[in-house]
């Protein structure tokens, strides 16, 4: 039997898409919880006009999405951070939605939180390359400046850490206790 699908099944399809089913799944499971119907003539028809006007949707939405990316791509964002004694590094963080804030201030873009694409929060002064996800198919890359008038030398460029190759690359090697080197003895201790 062939079912259009109301909502996704896992192992079977996703919603919208016409699937063949044994007779005893659909009318038994899929029937009756609402998850599919019957994949008649007018159903189909239907279907296909939905389909259409769900491309023509996500179209329109990619072409506003790629006139934002080229207003935001390259773009830098200024934020100002409290910091505290230990040079550079701030009181609190950066966040998303701080982010989010900035741009619509300084470039009077509307973004969503979700839309920035920050791993880990913003922790130091300087500058950091962030991703922002404004559709499926389009990103944007726009740099975040992490300020403080206080501290000035802390304007260069933050580079990513990269993973360490080995743990010997992070600690520092140990010298093998072998017989040329004596060890402290311990004192006695009168009570």
């Amino acid at each position: 039997m062939k079912v259009i699908l109301k909502e996704t099944v896992p192992n079977l399809g996703k919603s919208g898409q016409i699937v063949s089913v044994k007779d005893g799944y659909a009318r038994n499971y899929l029937f009756p919880k609402g998850l599919a119907t019957v994949a008649e003539r007018n159903q189909i028809a239907a279907l296909e006009k939905l389909n259409a006007r769900v491309a023509a949707k996500q179209a329109e939405t990619k072409a506003s999405a790629e006139k934002l990316q080229e207003k935001l791509e390259g773009a830098t964002v200024k934020i100002e951070g409290k910091v505290g004694r230990d040079h550079g590094k701030l009181f609190g963080a950066i966040t998303s939605q701080d982010i989010v804030d900035a741009i619509k201030k300084d470039l009077k873009v509307e973004l969503e939180k979700k839309q920035v694409v920050l791993h880990d929060p913003i922790k130091r002064l300087g500058r950091t390359k962030v991703l922002v996800d404004l559709h499926r198919e389009v990103d944007a890359h726009i740099t975040v400046h992490v300020w403080n008038a206080a501290f000035p030398e802390f304007d260069e460029e933050v580079k990513p850490v990269a993973p360490a190759e080995s743990v010997a690359d992070v600690v520092p090697a140990e010298t093998p206790n072998d017989a040329s080197t004596p060890e402290p003895e311990a004192e006695a201790v009168e009570a």
